[in-house]
């Protein structure tokens, strides 16, 4: 019996080369589907295939669950990418938007997926965000997931994890906890606004309740550990020093409001408000580039597995089904 998952690109490369070329290369995307191998759901081909993008330091992984139960609800086709640089992809020195663009783009036009949604996190929606408006007839919908059209600084906690995880690397870890304790102290103190991104309700507050609430983040950068088989020392599979020198490219978008570009299409933001990256002074730039857009405000903080957006995302369909078939 095959597995129910089927992954493609999924070679496991601990240590990868970087493409060198000076024309743009595209990445080919690793990514899981569903349903597949022995899920035998049945699939309604006049719905649009559901593409996912996680966020920074994120995997296909972050997606798994929730495509499950999209593609069960939705009887569809759902896609969980690993975008370059992350998880399974390629590694490129090159890492913006227009980049991954391509790259999901491509991806589309290789597995010839009819006009699909996408639904991206932080660096996903930026990505999902890019893709329509370069590309509008090529998808029918967006759902933009915490992260706006604009250019605003990611704040010094991405900097610090980074500084933190390049410790790591260059300390030849073999415990996890180990690496754990290391990046503790690139946390930010008590009260920061990072520190504040994270759902504190199911916690009592307790002396080092900032422990806690960045435990989960903590675990969650952790994921992207390996083991090298040849000495058992754990190193990070995606390139820590690049994403870090990228941070800026992250932190801003390829396209300005004075250009006239638009996605005429059906787009849905989703909102933190305990995180700052989609401010009410960023939606008149949304309703410029994107004039069919929805806003929806949820009380969570930037990191949707941590916060029960997740939960939402199973409610969106309904919102947006009508729309999503395809043309």
């Amino acid at each position: 019996m095959g597995s129910p998952i089927f992954r493609g690109c999924l070679s496991r490369i601990s240590y990868r080369s970087f493409s060198t070329s000076p024309v743009r290369s595209r990445a080919q995307l690793a990514y899981q589907a569903w349903p597949a191998g022995s899920d035998r759901a049945p699939i309604d081909e006049s719905r649009s295939p559901i593409i996912f993008m996680h966020g920074l330091f994120g995997s296909k992984q972050n997606n798994r669950s929730i495509s499950k139960a999209l593609g069960s609800q939705l009887k569809t086709r759902i896609y969980a990418l690993d975008l370059r640089n992350h998880g399974d992809s390629p590694h490129f020195q090159e890492h913006n938007y227009a980049a991954m663009a391509d790259d999901v783009e491509e991806f589309i036009h290789d597995l010839k997926l009819g006009k699909p949604t996408l639904i991206g996190h932080s660096m996903g929606a930026k990505t999902a965000m890019t893709v329509a408006l370069r590309s509008p007839d090529l998808i029918s919908s967006f759902v933009a997931v915490d992260n706006a059209p604009v250019s605003a600084s990611l704040g010094s906690q991405f900097a610090n994890y980074v500084k933190g995880m390049q410790e790591i690397e260059s300390a030849n870890l073999t415990k996890q906890s180990d690496a754990d304790r290391i990046l503790q102290q690139y946390e930010e103190a008590p009260g920061l606004p990072f520190s504040l991104e994270l759902n504190v309700k199911r916690h009592r507050l307790i002396p080092n309740t900032h422990y806690i609430q960045s435990l989960p983040i903590r675990q969650f950068l952790l994921t992207n550990l390996i083991r090298s088989k040849e000495n058992n020392v754990l190193k990070f599979r995606v390139p820590v020093k690049l994403l870090g020198e990228s941070l800026g490219e992250l932190a801003g978008f390829p396209f300005s409001p004075s250009d006239t570009v638009k996605f005429e299409g059906p787009s849905l933001f989703i909102r933190g408000t305990r995180s700052r990256y989609v401010q009410d002074k960023a939606l008149p730039t949304i309703a410029h580039f994107f004039p069919n857009y929805r806003l929806v405000d949820v009380d969570a903080g930037h990191w949707p597995r941590l916060n029960g957006l997740e939960d939402l995302l199973l409610e969106l369909p309904l919102d947006l089904s009508e729309k999503r078939r395809k043309c």
